[in-house]
Formats: C-alpha cells, structure tokens, sequence
C-alpha cells in the first residue's frame, strides 16, 4: 500500500542530500565557477548534441560516437535553454527535476511492493555512482519516465504505463528492454488481450530515431555503430570481456581504479540477477538481464556499476530488504556513503568515476 508520506520522505530525501552534496562540491571552487566544473565526459557530448545536433560542432571534427545518445535529454535541455543561457546549467536542472520525479515514483512503487520507500530512496541516493543523477547525464530522466512505468504496469494501467514507456525509450537504448520487460510483466500478470497493442507504442520512438539516422547517414543500427566507433564496444563473447577488464584492473593508474570499480559492479549485477531468478520476478529479470548481458558481452566492461542506477528493482528489492532488517541500512550508509562522495570527488576532478 501506498502512503502518503512516501512522497514527502522521498522529496526531503532529494532535496537534502542535493543540499548536502552542493555543500560538499563547493568547497575549494569559485562560485562563478562552479557550475562548468560539472561539464565532464558524456555531459559535454550531451551539451554539443542540444546546441548544434547530431553533426556536432561546426568548429571541430565529426564526432562518431554521438549517435550513441538518445535525443530525450538533449530535447529537454533545449527546452529549459529557452529561459536559462547556460547549457551545462541545462542539464543540472533537467536531472534535479527528474531525479525528484524518479525517487517519489521509487518510493511509491517500493510500499506498493510492501517495501520501505524512503531506504529505497536512500538507498539509490547513497549509492556510490549517484553523482550521475546530479550531473547532465540521462540517468535521472530515464528513471523519471521508467519508474512510474513500471507502476503503472504494475497497477494495471497499461496506457499509461506505455507512454511512460515511450519517453524512457527517448532517453536511452535501455528504454527497449524496459519495453520487452513490459511484455513479460503482461503476459505474466495474465492482462486481458485488447490491452496488448499498448505494448508497441514504447517501441516506436527507437523506430523513429532509427529512421532518423538513417535518413542522414542511411545507416538503422547508427546508435549501436556510433558505441563501436566511438568506445570501440564490439560485442565478444562474456569470458573475454572479463578477461580484458580483469587484465586492464590490474595496471596502475587513475583507468585500472575505473576498471576494478567495473569489475565490482559485474559481480553486484550477477548477485542481483541471481537473487531475481531465485525470487522468479521475471519481467524485472529480463529488464534486468537484458542490460547485464549487453555490458558484458561489450569488448571490455564500460559503466556497469553506472547502470545499476537504472536497476530500480534492486533498490525496490533493498526498499523491502530494510523494511525487515533496519540494521542493514546502517551497515549500507556506513559503506556506500564515503564511496559516493569520493566518486563525486572523482567525477568534479576529470577522473572517469563510472
């Protein structure tokens, strides 16, 4: 059952801990500064895709890599560029009003699951790779749309839950297997027949942007030949992948730290993956596994722990988890907490945090 303060817990959650972490951020940075200090890695590819498309800066080179972008973020940037100048500020608000979005919808669909919506909510926010949903990312607007989806699925309201669907698929490829995992949530949940056209509708915004792209370049699969080009993510069988990042983990330096944060994270995934298929929750095992098995089956492992982020059954599963055993929280917040804010501290430095 739904409460009513799990949306008042969940926005004090947010707010506090964005309050917190803009504290944190600010010590030793200028204030006139501040703000460009959070344009690092993919923030400012997602910046070049809103200012000047998919060509990218007339000014410089052709960057192959940005059709690996989905369009949602860049088009909600442009929309906020309406009244705010500066893009980097763009993105930082676009994902503080989708991050408030995502973690009520977090808190109401974990007490629909009989779970504790708030330690879902902090939880998610303690996690170390967080800062992704403070910076310009698609994180924070992918689980605005795919929360209340997957409660609305969940609900029954499957019109509803096919449009929010939609705008998850605008955001991030991940939006597919969002898709596929509705169709298993249907067919398990036994739904009456006339609903299912409903199903399609999530699917068609990567139609379109396929179509998109092939109308500029005459390539469909743009989106997953710009992640080869660009990261050189060719697709290899998962004991290699493993064994290139294994091996990339064990060098010195700022990238073999990223790669054992990589390594770390497949092993929380697989866990995840395992405790699902134990509990038979099967739509979010494949929402789940589908991810799993695209990061892992890459040429080397890129953002898993990062993607966890959108693993929003496993922050349902800890939201029911606290509600049993309080001292895990504790445990949780003692561990994740000094790790979140020192991958904050990674990601404002220019060091690759996930």
């Amino acid at each position: 059952m739904i409460t009513r303060s799990a949306d008042r817990d969940a926005t004090l959650l947010w707010f506090a801990s964005r309050g917190g972490l803009l504290v944190a951020t600010l010590l030793g940075v200028a204030l006139h500064d501040y703000v460009g200090t959070w344009r690092k890695w993919d923030a400012g590819l997602f910046i070049t895709i809103a200012e000047h498309g998919y060509d990218g800066d007339p000014g410089r080179p052709p960057d192959a890599g940005l059709p690996a972008f989905f369009p949602g973020l860049p088009l909600a940037m442009r929309v906020v560029h309406l009244v705010v100048p500066d893009w980097t500020a763009c993105g930082l608000i676009v994902s503080l009003v989708a991050g408030l979005v995502a973690v009520v919808a977090l808190a109401r669909l974990t007490e629909f699951e009989g779970g504790s919506g708030w330690a879902a909510v902090a939880g998610l926010l303690l996690f170390p790779m967080a800062v992704f949903l403070v910076a310009g990312y698609s994180e924070a607007l992918f689980l605005a749309f795919a929360i209340p989806a997957w409660l609305a699925a969940r609900q029954g309201r499957w019109p509803l839950a096919a449009a929010l669907a939609a705008g998850a698929s605008c955001v991030r490829i991940t939006g597919l297997f969002l898709a596929v995992a509705l169709i298993v949530e249907f067919l398990t949940s036994r739904q009456p027949i006339r609903r299912a056209p409903w199903l399609l509708v999530p699917f068609l915004p990567l139609v379109a942007y396929s179509f998109f792209h092939y109308s500029r370049s005459g390539d469909w699969l743009a989106w997953k030949h710009a992640q080869e080009a660009g990261w050189g993510r060719q697709m290899v069988w998962p004991w290699q992948a493993w064994s290139t990042t294994w091996q990339s983990a064990m060098g010195t330096g700022d990238f073999a730290i990223a790669f054992r944060m990589e390594l770390a994270g497949a092993v929380v995934a697989v866990a995840a993956l395992v405790w699902l298929l134990i509990m038979r929750r099967w739509s979010e095992l494949v929402y789940t596994g589908l991810q799993a098995g695209a990061l892992m089956t890459s040429a080397y492992y890129l953002s898993i722990p990062r993607s966890l982020l959108l693993w929003f059954p496993l922050w349902v599963a800890f939201g029911r988890l606290v509600a049993r055993y309080p001292w895990v929280m504790v445990v949780y917040a003692l561990v994740a907490g000094p790790l979140m804010l020192l991958d904050v501290v990674r990601f404002l430095s220019g060091a690759w945090a996930g």
